[in-house]
């Protein structure tokens, strides 16, 4: 194996490419351009930014996140075929490091797509890896579906995609069939049987489909792999990707019998899975390993009683190793800008002073109606945020619920569009359903609710919610996320935040019209 320490494991993030895939979670422009950075910083290996060929909003984003990035090396995905291998060059070539990243399914299943004989496959292989390599010196080879594909059969392509000229080959266990001992022998047979396997880096690419992605990739690091494949959060289709988080922290905790390292700084790991929570509309579980809410929470008694006198009693790794604040210290209505802003930069927010101000003033009227603001409460207030161009063509003036034991629910609202205010009444299912009615009577639209999620910030009658909410229209996704004290309020404005959003990108796929006039026409 060339070019890679034996006691070295790159960490290829896909959370762009395959995380973005997941229904519902497709980014912005600029916020791809935002991850990215993050990735870059925290010490990733490898970026895969995205499927060049799949739209121009990919191919853009793959070809700005190539000219930005200092560090990691960018890698762009490309089907089997002349013409995609061709974009995904144009689009990576200006990275400091590119690569190309090729695939064909090899297994009987996929085979059967493309109608392809074992003997068309492997000329087709040959022919569109060689074209990747007299590219790009950084060419990575996938057979999809591998861990079902006929082991002699795969050799055969391994072998093939290696003489002409791939430097990595990954193997995805695209449907999540395979189970740790399974995935450790394939990456070993794969290594002891085909010629030149020791002039490559093995890679290893998990889905979760029955909770085994984690374990899966780290038994194939043992057996010689030199490459997870992963996102943050376990972000991908269906149940998911090998999470980032997982892999890392367990190669970092367990180094006494995984004597393998990363270049990931660790304490960067909960700010990218705030970030990417927040973008994607997933919010992470309260359980999950390394990033959930309750992975350093202590409830028990006895824990507690055994945190109190040693923390290593019920806790293998400290909270500050992910980036998290040792302590959760509680801000009030006395507190000031300069408190709120150490508390930021401890929670890995960096404002400006405008950010700063906006901010405060949110801060001071939460303050106003709670009590005490915890970390959750201003992480909170972090992902309440205006739309996307920078201007709230929809804001939430007034809201007034009235629910009684019978319905229907009546909401009063004052919605302001593009500065001109709007004052309706409607009614609807209950409180919410009654809200989103109004607003849709003021502006209509043609967008499906796709997602209304609802959960509590912290604990207590006072405690904020934070309400999630993705709307579609003709194929464009846009997610909407608000807290407030009040249920129905949170609601309200995670709704309009999304319509927001999705105004702005109705403009980008409509020319010679500008956002003013798209909006205040639809408003009627």
């Amino acid at each position: 194996m060339t070019n890679i320490k034996q006691d070295r494991v790159l960490i290829f993030d896909t959370t762009l490419r395959d995380g973005e895939q997941s229904p519902g979670a497709t980014m912005t422009h600029e916020e791809k351009l935002e991850i990215a950075q993050m990735l870059d910083e925290m010490g990733v290996d490898i970026i895969e930014a995205g499927f060049p060929i799949a739209s121009i909003g990919d191919f853009e984003a793959v070809s700005e996140i190539a000219k930005l990035s200092r560090n990691a090396t960018i890698c762009g995905l490309a089907r089997a075929n002349e013409k995609d291998i061709d974009r995904c060059w144009e689009a990576v070539r200006h990275a400091k490091s590119p690569r190309i990243h090729t695939f064909i399914g090899t297994s009987p299943l996929h085979r059967a797509i493309p109608n392809l004989t074992m003997d068309e496959m492997a000329d087709r292989i040959h022919e569109t890896v060689t074209h990747a390599r007299n590219l790009c010196d950084n060419v990575q080879w996938s057979p999809m579906d591998a861990t079902r594909t006929e082991h002699d059969y795969l050799c055969r392509t391994v072998e093939i995609a290696i003489k002409a000229g791939a430097s990595t080959i990954n193997i995805p266990d695209t449907v999540g069939y395979t189970a740790p001992r399974e995935s450790a022998d394939l990456i070993r047979m794969l290594i002891e049987r085909v010629p030149g396997a020791d002039e490559v880096i093995f890679a290893t690419h998990c889905h979760n489909d029955l909770g085994m992605a984690t374990a899966n990739s780290l038994a194939a690091v043992e057996a010689g792999a030199r490459q997870i494949e992963c996102t943050i959060n376990g972000l991908g289709e269906r149940a998911g990707n090998t999470a980032l988080e997982e892999v890392v922290m367990a190669l970092k905790v367990r180094h006494d019998i995984m004597p393998w390292t990363t270049e990931v700084d660790t304490t960067k790991i909960m700010a990218i899975s705030r970030r990417v929570a927040t973008i994607s509309g997933f919010p992470v579980q309260y359980n999950k390993a390394i990033v959930g809410k309750n992975a350093f929470a202590h409830e028990s008694g006895i824990h507690q009683d055994g945190m109190l006198k040693n923390a290593e009693t019920f806790e293998i790794m400290r909270p500050t190793d992910i980036g998290l604040s040792a302590t959760n210290l509680v801000m009030g209505k006395h507190s000031g800008r300069a408190a709120l802003r150490s508390k930021l930069k401890e929670l890995g927010f960096e404002l400006s002073d405008n950010q700063l101000m906006d901010v405060f003033v949110r801060f001071k009227a939460l303050a106003d109606r709670k009590k005490e603001v915890y970390d959750d409460d201003l992480l909170a207030l972090m992902r309440d945020q205006s739309s996307e161009d920078g201007h709230d063509h929809l804001q939430v003036k007034f809201l007034r619920v009235i629910c009684g034991t019978e319905a229907p629910q009546s909401a009063d609202l004052i919605l302001s569009v593009d500065g001109k205010d709007h004052q309706v009444t409607a009614t609807g299912d209950g409180p919410v359903d009654a809200t989103f009615n109004a607003v849709q009577k003021v502006f209509p639209h043609q967008a499906t609710l796709a997602l209304y999620q609802v959960h509590a910030v912290t604990d207590g009658t006072d405690a904020q919610a934070t309400v999630s909410v993705r709307l579609e229209e003709d194929g464009r996704i846009a997610v909407g996320q608000a807290a407030d004290t009040d249920t129905v309020v949170a609601s309200a404005k995670a709704y309009v935040q999304a319509l927001n959003k999705l105004i702005v990108r109705r403009q980008k796929t409509a020319p010679n019209a500008d956002v003013k006039s798209v909006t205040m026409r639809d408003a009627g």
